[in-house]
């Protein structure tokens, strides 16, 4: 560091000073599984959601608490959303036991962003 001396303050000179930077912090995704067993079932935080142990099940995807999901079906799982579409076409969709479908709410409708198709037995 350098050490200047005899500087005489100047006049009509403004003092700037800059604030530290707020450390960024970058979140990683926390995965939260959940395996029901109930007929009738609204997400919440869950990341992935395995249904299984029921003859049918009704999901209700909900936008407000979860935007992305993946549902994984041992069961016959009719999907439905909060609000607006899958795929801008289907108020439901109905998955086949040993599917599994990723969704992910965009601007207002549930897209299918992944799928390993309908599984017959």
């Amino acid at each position: 560091m350098i050490r200047i001396e005899n500087i005489t303050p100047r006049k009509n000179v403004v003092k700037y000073q800059t604030q530290p930077q707020p450390e960024v912090i970058v979140e990683t995704p926390v995965i939260t599984e959940k395996i029901i067993s109930d007929p009738i079932y609204t997400t919440g935080n869950e990341t992935l959601l395995i249904v299984k142990n029921v003859d049918n099940s009704e999901v209700t995807l909900n936008s407000i608490v979860n935007y992305k999901i993946t549902v994984k079906s041992l069961t016959s799982v009719l999907i439905k959303t909060d609000v607006g579409l899958i795929d801008n076409e289907w108020d439901e969709l109905l998955l086949e036991k040993g599917s599994c479908v990723q969704f992910q709410f965009v601007q207002g409708n549930w897209y299918i962003l992944s799928s390993d198709g309908i599984k017959l037995t």
